[in-house]
């Protein structure tokens, strides 16, 4: 997500995710947001948490988690300051985990175009949600596939220009994730946290991930605990051989050191698996900014780090294909490839 950057203030991190996030999505949040940049009481309590815990992700559904959705900034911030404790708690106990499954109809033209069966393994998989791309269906336009599990949803997805719509999702051989606190979809906490992550206003997105933890609950993809780094090399071993290994992320690696980052990729590199990105602007600092402006919500869909194809809703709404055939790839800093 754009609204967190490491290298602005905590007020301007408010101010970018009202103007950049939330407007056109969410109508309250981008009021409450914009106003909690101004309330120095609020930016105060702020100010006592750790940086990576001061996210206006975390603090809209910290609040949202413990006593619904407040319909006013007055009313929001009223439970916020009488209720701070409680509030800190769930900041620091929490993170950021949004686990929309409609991302996964931007992910999948580009994974169509490899050949199958696929290996998945997804870095800040939430609970697994993302993870079951081939048992949801798909309607880009009114080009349609059905869901594989007749109680999945169908994620609704925009296309624009050329974007290589497939006829069927490939064939998955394997799949794993990695979290730091892997949600469980059996935990009626853990399910309640993933739905206080959905801002107010966006229609669909409730029901949307009803239906995906219905699904998950049955099927269980499985989500280990550990840092990224540390537990790639052994979920990749775990692979089957023989199935074209696929490590992906969604609105992950902005929440990672810029100094990580660089490791995570070239960890990626050595294991010679295909990496299909969707981040924000500024993630893959290499890549130009001809992209998206600083004014642009849009996350790049980026294939090993160096190929952009095009550019995608950070909840999955739209998909634009930029990549043109014989397009060339757009070469990484210190790349040899």
């Amino acid at each position: 997500m754009i609204g967190y950057e490491q290298n602005v203030s905590t007020a301007e991190n408010y101010r970018r995710f009202s103007r950049l996030e939330a407007r056109g999505r969410s109508a309250l949040y981008e009021q409450i947001s914009a106003s909690v940049a101004d309330d120095a009481e609020v930016m105060a309590f702020l100010a006592a948490l750790p940086p990576a815990k001061r996210q206006p992700n975390l603090l809209l559904a910290a609040v949202r988690f413990l006593t619904g959705v407040q319909d006013s900034y007055r009313a929001f911030r009223t439970v916020l300051l009488d209720r701070r404790a409680e509030v800190a708690a769930v900041m620091l106990s929490r993170s950021t985990q949004t686990n929309e499954p409609a991302r996964c109809a931007v992910l999948l033209p580009a994974l169509a175009q490899l050949a199958p069966p696929l290996a998945l393994i997804e870095v800040g998989a939430s609970a697994g949600l993302t993870l079951l791309l081939d048992l949801y269906g798909y309607d880009y336009a009114g080009q349609r596939i059905e869901p594989a599990d007749p109680a999945a949803p169908v994620l609704t997805c925009r296309p624009r220009g050329p974007v290589p719509i497939p006829a069927a999702v490939p064939e998955l051989a394997w799949r794993a994730g990695i979290d730091l606190n892997p949600l469980d979809v059996t935990d009626p906490d853990d399910v309640a946290w993933l739905s206080s992550l959905i801002w107010p206003g966006e229609a669909g997105r409730p029901e949307r991930l009803s239906a995906a933890v219905a699904v998950a609950r049955r099927r269980r993809p499985r989500v280990v605990a550990g840092d990224l780094i540390e537990e790639l090399p052994v979920l990749a071993g775990q692979a089957p051989a023989g199935a074209t290994l696929v490590i992906f992320h969604t609105s992950v690696l902005s929440y990672v050191e810029p100094a990580r980052r660089a490791t995570f990729a070239g960890l990626v590199a050595e294991l010679g698996a295909v990496w299909l990105s969707s981040e924000s602007r500024g993630v893959l600092p290499w890549l130009p900014d001809r992209w998206t402006t600083p004014q642009d919500s849009a996350h790049l869909l980026v294939r090993d780090g160096e190929r952009v194809l095009g550019l995608g809703d950070s909840h999955g709404t739209w998909v634009d294909w930029r990549e043109r055939a014989g397009s060339p790839a757009v070469p990484a800093a210190g790349s040899d490839r």
